[in-house]
């Protein structure tokens, strides 16, 4: 793969993990419409791996206190979660369904579901699902009030996204606005339930590919690449996006999602994918 391609996909993927549009349907879909080769395996596991340190470099902090506080130990100072002294184990019950999710349907994400009119399709009904959460009255709760309810709910939301096209942090985001969470405390809490996601999609890709090839199919320009450009990518939208949600709504997000995936929906009939 031409480092060029490396760069812009990485930076792709870098951008759409956190925001709520879909990096699956994005990545797929560049590679696609640009008319180049799917991600190699080894590729893909430089993402994951990107956007992982990208996500626990900017939560470091709150990791901290949050596994401090699991152990009964008292890390940190923020008072949202110095109130939920539970919340790593809210986090662990809610990654259950996620990780349930993926083994039994990873299979069909990886191969049939990976085609523009699903994608097309979910990036509209999605987009339709944040319009009806985002425009909901009461959104008052913050992570201090986050229960079992709530995560177990979220959590379903984020096994939702093992279909390509519904993106995480869109689907994860809608089910803690649903709950009543706050725009910034429904990211938040999305963000870090996230970690233990990516973490378990990073470690069994690298299990596969050492399987595959051993150690030398993961040192190499392109892997070393897409790893910085992705978490550099992933580090600032995160900051972006969180400082963005507490003062504006997910609507543009909206927009963007259901005029995109008309038009995906459009290319795939006059273009369908080989």
């Amino acid at each position: 793969m031409p480092l060029s391609q490396v760069v812009v996909l990485a930076v792709v993927q870098g951008l759409t993990e956190f925001l709520p549009v879909s990096s699956t349907a994005h990545l797929y879909l560049s590679s696609w419409l640009l008319g180049w080769q799917t991600e190699s395996l080894g590729f893909d596991i430089s993402l994951h791996i990107g956007t992982l340190i990208a996500v626990l470099i900017y939560f470091l902090p709150d990791w901290i206190q949050i596994l401090g506080q699991g152990f009964g130990m008292r890390i940190g100072g923020d008072e949202d979660l110095k109130l939920n002294s539970m919340l790593l184990w809210l986090l662990v019950i809610g990654t259950i369904p996620a990780g349930i999710a993926g083994l039994l349907l990873n299979k069909y994400a990886e191969s049939t579901w990976r085609n523009p009119f699903l994608m097309g399709t979910m990036l509209v009904v999605v987009g339709i699902v944040m319009w009806i959460a985002d425009r909901g009255e009461r959104h008052t709760r913050h992570l201090a009030s986050v229960n079992i309810s709530d995560s177990l709910a979220i959590g379903f939301g984020q096994a939702l996204a093992v279909v390509p096209g519904v993106s995480r942090s869109g689907i994860t985001i809608s089910a803690a606005l649903f709950r009543g969470l706050t725009r910034a405390a429904a990211a938040r809490f999305s963000f870090l339930l996230s970690t233990p996601t990516i973490a378990g999609a990073a470690a069994k890709d690298i299990y596969d590919i050492y399987k595959e090839s051993g150690v030398h199919g993961l040192l190499n320009t392109n892997f070393l690449t897409g790893i910085a450009v992705s978490a550099v990518t992933g580090w600032i939208v995160i900051a972006w996006f969180l400082h963005y949600l507490r003062r504006s709504s997910l609507m543009p997000f909206v927009y963007y999602r259901i005029v995109f995936g008309i038009i995906v929906l459009a290319l795939a009939f006059i273009r369908r994918p080989a």
